[in-house]
Parts: structure tokens; C-alpha cells; sequence
């Protein structure tokens, strides 16, 4: 029988992630935007950089992966902003009144965005396969995992930089400066063969190149990735328990 203590905590869950999940289907521009978005981009560089390549085709399957990381990328730093917005209008402060504890309301947060990420990924990902993207079910769903990893790792560390951030100007400054590195180091819209040294070590540093690496590598088979399937899991397990680790901490030392 659940004590009324774990009940409080799975009602205190439930409403944070409703809450998140309400914000995100009243914001139609939002979700529209979020997959227009690396779906503008993909084209772009599939069909610009591809034509230089001599095969377009193959140019836009190698980069499919890297445009469903994107995805996780900007909807997941976008959720710090939410943080920052609630502390302006002082939601976050009644919410930090109640009897939860801060680790609740970040895993509740949390779980919210990362709905919000998931729908429009695994949305992208299903126009794949009007794309050309050969599936099959295991890979399909082996790809569903592996971006729910990885998205659990990018919010969390959208909401421990919101959680440092007093304006919206100023996290928007800060997230940009997080994200086009992210993705641009990610090896998403190129190969990360022949780089400097330099450029080696800063893509070996960035989470984004171990979940651009796992999905090329179940979407599209062993040869197109650089490093062995459970080396990428393992590195974006350890991301995201360094993310929670983190993340619980900030939300403690919150101050409003």
C-alpha cells in the first residue's frame, strides 16, 4: 500500500507535469515551430551541402539523426526559460511554499518538458519514414529510447541554467551560446573523421555527439558511427545522472 507520503509525491509529480504539458499544447506556434525548425534545416543542408557531395540522397539520411538530436536540443534548453518566467510571475514561489520538496518540483519539471520533447521528436521521427529512413520495429524503437535519454540529460540541464537566470534576456544569451555548440560539435551535419585535434577533444566533450552517434547507428547501421553503440548509452547515462545530480542541487539552493 503507497504510503500518503509517496502519494503526496506522485500528486505533487502528476500536477507539475500536467502544468508543463498545458503550457506546451496551448502554444501552437511552439510546437509547430520546434519541428518546422530542424525540418527547414534539414532540407537546407541536405539538399545545399549534399548537392557538393554529389549525392544529395545520401547526404540527407546521414544528417537525420543529428536533426532528431537538434530537436531535443532546443526544446530541451527551452525549458530553462519556462523557469526563469515562473520565477517572474512568482509561480515557482508558491510552488516552493507547498509541502513538496525541491527535488520533486525539479523532477516534476522535468518530466514535463520532457514530454513536451519527446512528442515532437518521435514526431520527426515518424517523417522519416516518408523520408526515405529505412526502419524496422527494433530500430524504431531502440531510436524512441535513446532520444528519452538523451532528452532527460538536455532538460535537465535547460532548467539548472534557468535556475541560475533572473531574465529572459539574459537566459536567452546564455542558452544560444549552449546550443549551436551542442549541435554544431555534435557531428550532426558532418563527419567527425579527419578533424583537428583540437575539434576531436571538443566533440568527445559534448553529450550531443554520443546521441547523434547511437542513432546513426541503430537508423542507419554500424559503419556509419564512430564509437560502439554501448559506449554512446553508457557516456549519456552518466550524462544524465550528472544532470540529476546537478540539477537537485540548483533547485535547492534556488532562491527567489
Amino acid at each position: 500500500m503507497i504510503g500518503e507520503r509517496t502519494a503526496k509525491v506522485i500528486k505533487g509529480l502528476y500536477a507539475l507535469w500536467y502544468r508543463e504539458f498545458r503550457v506546451f499544447t496551448r502554444e501552437k506556434s511552439r510546437v509547430f515551430s520546434s519541428v518546422a525548425l530542424p525540418l527547414f534545416w534539414y532540407f537546407i543542408f541536405g539538399n545545399g551541402v549534399g548537392s557538393m557531395k554529389g549525392n544529395a540522397v545520401d547526404y540527407q539520411h546521414f544528417i537525420f539523426p543529428g536533426f532528431l538530436a537538434m530537436t531535443i536540443i532546443f526544446t530541451g534548453l527551452f525549458a530553462g526559460a519556462y523557469i526563469v518566467w515562473d520565477k517572474k510571475i512568482d509561480f515557482l514561489k508558491e510552488v516552493l511554499i507547498t509541502p513538496l520538496s525541491r527535488t520533486t518540483v525539479f523532477f516534476g519539471k522535468a518530466m514535463g518538458s520532457m514530454t513536451d520533447a519527446l512528442i515532437q521528436s518521435y514526431f520527426l521521427l515518424a517523417i522519416g519514414i516518408f523520408l526515405g529512413m529505412k526502419y524496422s520495429v527494433s530500430s524504431f524503437l531502440l531510436s524512441m529510447a535513446i532520444l528519452f535519454i538523451f532528452a532527460y540529460g538536455l532538460i535537465s540541464l535547460g532548467l539548472i541554467i534557468g535556475s541560475f537566470m533572473e531574465s529572459p534576456e539574459g537566459y536567452g544569451l546564455i542558452s544560444s551560446f549552449v546550443i549551436y555548440p551542442l549541435f554544431l560539435l555534435s557531428g550532426a551535419v558532418y563527419p567527425l573523421d579527419n578533424l583537428p585535434v583540437w575539434m576531436q577533444v571538443l566533440t568527445r566533450i559534448d553529450p550531443a555527439t554520443y546521441a547523434v552517434d547511437a542513432l546513426r547507428f541503430v537508423i542507419l547501421g554500424a559503419k556509419y558511427a564512430n564509437m560502439p553503440i554501448l559506449l554512446d548509452i553508457a557516456v549519456l547515462l552518466f550524462f544524465d545522472v550528472l544532470m540529476a545530480f546537478v540539477g537537485t542541487w540548483a533547485f535547492k539552493r534556488l532562491r527567489l
